[in-house]
């Protein structure tokens, strides 16, 4: 395995613990205390965006009129915002569970879109991967509102992921993480406002978990994707169900059944065997 690789996994297992901890936040902000997921979205993006500007030693404001950053940004922001919706009233296992249509769609999409090249193996994997997804989900007729607003984040996240490999060459990383922030930001700026919480101390602690999980998990995404192609990647996004079902059983006490076991351990099987995959000359 080259070191590029090895690095972008190390990059994306953190970033799946990232993400997952700070959406829990947002559960406990939505579901638990009532705020409008709008409201949680916008302060993610803008808290974030707060702590990176300062950190990004040089601002190039021609970035912000190339289009495909703000479509880029409007990607993840439409993802974040769906996903906090769908968590208001779905358990956080299932909603990473139905999510997870993003890597399959992004997969794909690279090799279309990129001209990346599509191994079999990986997509057998990949595919494998996705039928764990479906055990832990088991969809059906008695689907929610919120299980469609999962679907709906899924596709935007899948369509960020493969403009973020688009787009890895385009800026650094630090400034590809900031014009989502400010993207972000600007885009929710009105509803956030509109839905304006009125300030409780309950609220400090895991609105700056979210805002802080999804940003520093979203930097390690773009560290990973500077590192290798999107569809190597694809299946370690599984990863993020593992943590959503953790997390859970640990903060919402939702254990996972039977069959939601036996998903786990197919992502599990999925992520790793690709480890022991050497690409094909």
């Amino acid at each position: 395995m080259d070191r590029n690789f090895t690095l972008a996994v190390a990059f994306i297992c953190c970033a799946m613990v990232l993400i997952p901890g700070g959406d829990a936040a947002g559960k406990i902000l939505t579901a638990e205390i009532g705020v409008s997921p709008f409201f949680v979205a916008w302060s993610r993006f803008l808290i974030g965006m707060l702590v990176f500007l300062p950190i990004v030693a040089r601002f190039d404001p021609r970035l912000y009129l190339d289009w495909r950053i703000w479509l880029r940004g409007a990607f993840i922001t439409g993802g974040i915002a769906s996903i906090l919706t769908a968590l208001r009233t779905e358990d956080i296992a299932n909603v990473f569970a139905i999510f997870f249509v993003g890597p399959i769609l992004s997969y794909f999409a690279s090799g279309l879109l990129l001209k990346e090249k599509l191994d079999h193996r990986r997509t057998v994997l990949l595919l494998v991967g996705f039928a764990g997804v479906l055990l832990v989900v088991r969809p059906g007729p008695d689907m929610g509102i919120g299980a469609l607003f999962a679907l709906l984040a899924g596709i935007f996240y899948g369509s960020y992921l493969t403009a973020s490999r688009w787009l890895a060459t385009r800026a650094r990383p630090l400034e590809m993480l900031l014009s989502q922030l400010m993207i972000g930001t600007a885009l929710l700026t009105p509803m956030g406002i509109t839905a304006l919480p009125a300030y409780s101390p309950a609220l400090v602690i895991p609105v700056l978990i979210s805002a802080f999980g999804s940003a520093i998990g979203n930097y390690c995404l773009v560290l990973a994707y500077r590192r290798a192609e999107a569809s190597r990647l694809a299946p370690f996004i599984y990863l993020q169900l593992i943590s959503a079902t953790v997390f859970g059983v640990l903060v919402f006490n939702t254990w996972p059944d039977a069959w939601a076991l036996a998903g786990i351990a197919l992502l599990l099987t999925s992520g790793f065997a690709t480890l022991a995959l050497r690409p094909k000359n």
